[in-house]
């Protein structure tokens, strides 16, 4: 859209580049045809809005698709007297750079989440903070404050923006370094826990990856167990928990027919031969939190029912910014580790 080749192109010619590349792309992924099809048309729509609102002529384009690599300098945190000798390449791709005046810049990642995050997110934003680096490194005469980091979410049509300044450059570089001696233990101790999702199938590792490995060298594995003992291994797992599941389901059932026979004849306890079954009722009340901490902390108990669901905070943790996460890990006092099996059918 932003090449000049000698003219812009028109809102046709980008439609038309968009459906012949299409096809190449979409036939890498694990998604279904009804899918394709949305996001097909999800795709069309958000060109024309796009394109609707960023007329190509009104900008100075510097760059697309801007490859850069600089080198991470080694720094001394002379607060915890720890010194990081090795020096790192940093390396990536941005995907606009626009010139706004003689002085500013403007750094353009193109977003198609369903959520906005919030403004105080974007500028924690590490991402972000790594093309800003880069920009000075690429050109040192720029001031930190006159290069614009902008989000734009092409669902919602909207650009989010915000700055850098030289004290955030410096907490950037402790941060990469932090998450660099992090991967560094991890490759250690070969622990790289690998997350699937949509975007497998653009993976150049996969063939290696122990989420995919085994689909490529099924018959190249290890003398442990044979491919033969695992597909009987895996059908007899999957028959269990399909067995399971219709148990779960069918007792459900029954157990709705139990209270519904108990509450018509107002009961608690129902006989069969030999055995009974007895019904009790918990009832939980909720309560309004603030009215409820001025009642027990003059009592001095408002600290005994405060507890911290650890479940919910992981979720919450994982989608903070890199240096609150830090934080949290510097403050962990064990790790529980738990293995869980999920079953998916392959799609044809």
């Amino acid at each position: 859209m932003f090449v000049r080749n000698p003219l812009y192109p028109t809102l046709d010619e980008v439609l038309n580049f968009f459906d012949e590349n299409w096809l190449g792309r979409v036939s890498k992924t694990e998604i279904s045809e009804e899918e394709k099809n949305i996001y097909r048309k999800e795709g069309t729509e958000m060109i024309k809005n796009f394109y609707k609102k960023n007329r190509p002529w009104n900008f100075n384009v510097v760059d697309l698709e801007s490859r850069f690599e600089f080198a991470l300098e080694p720094f001394s945190n002379r607060q915890n007297s720890e010194f990081t000798a090795v020096q790192t390449i940093v390396a990536g791709i941005i995907d606009r750079i626009d010139k706004n005046s003689d002085k500013e810049y403007e750094i353009i990642d193109y977003k198609t989440a369903a959520r906005m995050p919030s403004q105080e997110t974007i500028d924690k934003d590490l991402q972000m903070s790594i093309y800003h680096l880069s920009i000075l490194k690429r050109w040192p005469a720029l001031e930190a404050r006159n290069i614009k980091l902008s989000f734009y979410f092409l669902k919602h049509n909207e650009k989010i923006s915000t700055l850098r300044t030289e004290q955030e450059m410096d907490k950037t570089k402790k941060q990469l370094f932090s998450m660099i001696k992090e991967i560094e233990e991890k490759r250690k101790n070969n622990n790289f826990p690998p997350l699937p999702s949509a975007l497998c199938g653009w993976c150049g590792y996969r063939k290696i990856c122990p989420m995919w490995k085994h689909e490529n060298v099924k018959t190249q594995m290890s003398n442990v167990k044979s491919q033969n003992e695992i597909e009987k291994i895996i059908k007899e797992y999957i028959e269990l928990k399909e067995e399971s599941q219709k148990m779960t389901k069918k007792i459900a059932e029954l157990q709705k027919e139990l209270h519904e026979f108990m509450d018509g004849e107002k009961i608690e306890r129902v006989f069969g031969d030999n055995v009974y079954i007895t019904r009790r009722v918990k009832e939980n009340l909720s309560y309004d939190l603030e009215k409820t901490r001025e009642i027990l902390e003059p009592l001095g108990l408002w600290k005994e029912i405060l507890k911290v669901d650890e479940r919910l905070l992981n979720k919450i943790i994982v989608k903070l910014t890199a240096d609150i996460q830090e934080k949290f890990k510097s403050i962990a006092k064990e790790k529980k580790i738990t293995k869980t099996l999920t079953i998916s059918k392959l799609k044809n």
